[in-house]
């Protein structure tokens, strides 16, 4: 979670009742009884930081609530004692490595009946809820009778994330109670909402401030509060002709998003719903069933995997982040965008470049990126408060870390690292954008390289979570250090690199990108080229990515990792230097491969009859990926290929329910890529030659 929101939560005194004893029967919870002789169950999981469900945790919470069964309370508050929130979901720790769907529906099972036991006590039930309520935590407050929510709480159901629907009840409890076109569009997005809109859907009865929680619990326990029922329309909703209109809908606009073979859950969803919408005891059982099938499918356990490799790259940011003003020279799109992202995240920056007119328009990218990222206007003004445009550059004097990211020239870079370096202060860092020259051609007009590190930016800065942090030879191990928990602070994530051409994401994209312009010297329709790479599972294809990025900049990365690579990348043809030349750039001209309007490219679609998709296309385009993370790895550029994957999901989108091209290449069997890389060698050239490091590749 953001350390500001940590911090923030951190703060927070919450009213939990009365005090508990030291000595209680349980680990993970804390159960007493205030004056009017309520319960209050306190949910504080032992050794953690925030709460999550396990097995064992609600074989505790069964057995607590077995006793206030029998102590007959006039009503019980759930309650957690956790500054971060209610409950964060289920352990994904148990999740990980299953591959029986009958041992995953024996357990899922057993913690259904835990929270069917919540919802059938004879009492008043209220769950007071602050900070996040997700996945798991959401259904056991959805199984009591009532809910207040704190003002600034978050409520979801993000399993679809992990390649999994809801499964402790919160697919029928949630459909049941809120319109099912709401309830069902949250738990097919995993999107998150806050408190007021929880309660103007009628997720939760009432919205409060934390000094009023005892009143809230009175109104709602003694019956003073009305408490949120299912409309006409949600009731309606749920009948079952309306329930098949509804759920065809729901299939088109999930199609839209990813399809059912690469990504089954959101089907699998609509499908339970639409067969047992109609039956809250039916459905509660089928749930069972059909996420323990999800459980063990591929897709759940590539992107279980994925979930650990953020948790993973988090961790290896480490902490104390000791950088408070940060001094960016150039504000085209990436200086711009890094400049914006650090002041939304706390920092002081200062924003310079030769002309007043790309400060100018950092700073209106910036609001409008604040606009759909942070709440209250208040903050996104104290956000643009923070965002300082330097015509001087008087920033780089007071500066902790200074971003240079100006055009990829080595001469510019070298100019402009030169001129700053004498400004600096002591114990100030330096860093460079840069995404494909290496830190050894920078160094030598340094007369201190050893504070001089690469911080890769991927575009665009707010969507792509990685960055990539460059070292040298001569490199102090302190600055790296400060490096990597700056990219933490500002909700980033971190891979450490050697410094080399293209480092391990540029040139592992360049040959998937280089390869697809071959195929078009081939005469290979542009759109079916970019068709099996999003068959593949790729988030666009490589010509609208190219597009994207620009043509002038592939080329100029393609031309840079030639010289040091050779043969081992495709041969850029002619045309491209011609089209180039043109000023036909992509989406910043307008006009690239594709034409570009209001930011989308413009396809027609393919012919119904002509030619389609092929294996060996999409060999081609992805084999390639994963031969350059292996090499990466012998030349030990990078050291861990866990965080090769993620490097390559965070900062390309590459097909994150395949878990990575290392992954990938594990899943389909080495001796299958090596031959297969044979193959294409033998019919297309040495490029696609394996890397000897498959060799001792596990």
């Amino acid at each position: 979670m953001d350390s500001k929101i940590m911090t923030a939560l951190g703060d927070r005194v919450l009213t939990l009742g009365p005090q508990p004893a030291a000595d209680g029967p349980y680990r993970h919870f804390k159960l007493t009884r205030d004056a009017d002789g309520v319960a209050w169950l306190l949910f504080d999981r032992a050794d953690a930081s925030a709460n999550t469900l396990s097995s064992d945790v609600m074989e505790e919470f069964d057995a607590a609530l077995a006793a206030i069964e029998t102590e007959r309370p006039a009503g019980l508050v759930i309650r957690s004692a956790k500054p971060s929130g209610f409950i964060a979901g289920a352990d994904v720790n148990e999740f990980r490595g299953a591959s029986d769907p009958e041992m995953v529906e024996t357990r899922i099972r057993a913690a259904h009946a835990v929270v069917d036991h919540l919802e059938v006590l004879k009492l008043p039930t209220v769950a007071v809820i602050h900070g996040f309520c997700l996945g798991g935590g959401l259904e056991v407050a959805l199984a009591c009778q009532s809910r207040i929510a704190i003002d600034g709480a978050r409520f979801g159901f993000p399993e679809v994330m992990l390649g999994l629907h809801p499964g402790l009840g919160g697919t029928a409890r949630f459909a049941a109670l809120v319109n099912p076109t709401q309830s069902m569009a949250l738990m097919l997005t995993g999107r998150t909402i806050d408190a007021r809109r929880a309660k103007s859907l009628g997720l939760v009865d009432t919205v409060t401030q934390e000094r009023h929680v005892r009143n809230a619990v009175k109104d709602v326990l003694f019956g003073r509060l009305k408490r949120a029922k299912p409309g006409l329309l949600a009731r309606a909703a749920n009948l079952a002709p309306v329930r098949g209109l509804l759920a065809k809908r729901m299939r088109s606009e999930a199609a839209k998003a990813a399809s059912r073979e690469h990504y089954p859950a959101p089907y699998a969803l609509i499908d339970l719903w639409e067969a047992h919408g109609g039956s809250k005891a039916a459905m509660l059982k089928a749930e069972q069933a059909s996420f323990a099938r999800l459980m063990v499918t591929p897709t759940a356990q590539n992107l279980i995997r994925v979930f650990f490799l953020r948790e993973q790259m988090k961790k290896a940011a480490g902490s104390g982040n000791t950088i408070r003003h940060v001094h960016v020279i150039g504000a085209g799109a990436m200086g711009g965008d890094i400049a914006a992202w650090c002041a939304g995240q706390g920092l002081r920056v200062s924003l310079a470049d030769m002309k007043a007119e790309p400060i100018a328009g950092a700073v209106k990218r910036a609001a409008e990126l604040y606009g759909k990222i942070i709440r209250k206007p208040t903050e996104v003004r104290d956000a643009l408060d923070r965002l300082i445009p330097d015509m001087d550059g008087e920033g780089v004097r007071n500066a902790d870390l200074i971003i240079e990211a100006v055009p990829e020239k080595l001469e510019l870079k070298q100019k402009v690292c030169a001129g700053i370096e004498p400004q600096m202060k002591p114990g100030a860092i330096l860093a460079t954008n840069t995404s494909s020259i290496p830190l050894q051609d920078l160094r030598t007009t340094l007369a201190r390289p050893e504070r001089l590190v690469g911080l890769h930016f991927f575009n665009p800065v707010s969507r792509l979570q990685l960055v990539e942090v460059v070292s040298h030879d001569g490199n102090d191990s302190q600055v790296l250090k400060k490096a990597l928990a700056f990219v933490g602070a500002i909700d980033r994530l971190p891979l450490a690199v050697k410094s080399s051409p293209g480092f391990l994401v540029n040139r592992a994209l360049t040959p998937y990108m280089l390869e697809a312009i071959v195929m078009l010297d081939e005469k290979t329709d542009q759109r079916l080229i970019d068709a099996a790479a999003e068959q593949f599972g790729m988030p666009m294809g490589p010509i609208e990515l190219a597009d994207q990025v620009g043509l002038d900049i592939c080329l100029d990365v393609g031309d840079m990792l030639r010289t040091k690579f050779g043969d081992l990348l495709p041969p850029t043809p002619a045309w491209l230097r011609e089209k180039v030349a043109k000023g036909e750039l992509g989406r910043k001209t307008g006009k690239g491969f594709y034409v570009w309007k209001d930011g989308k490219a413009e396809k027609a679609p393919l012919p119904e009859t002509g030619p389609r998709v092929t294996d060996q296309m999409i060999d081609r385009l992805v084999l390639p990926m994963s031969n350059v993370c292996v090499a990466a790895l012998r030349e030990g550029i990078v050291d861990d290929a866990d965080a090769v994957d993620g490097a390559m999901i965070f900062g390309t989108g590459y097909a994150p329910f395949r878990g990575g091209p290392l992954n990938y290449a594990r899943t389909r069997g080495v001796e299958n890529i090596v031959s297969t890389l044979r193959a294409l060698a033998e019919r297309f050239g040495g490029r696609f030659a394996p890397d000897p490091g498959w060799d001792n590749f596990k």
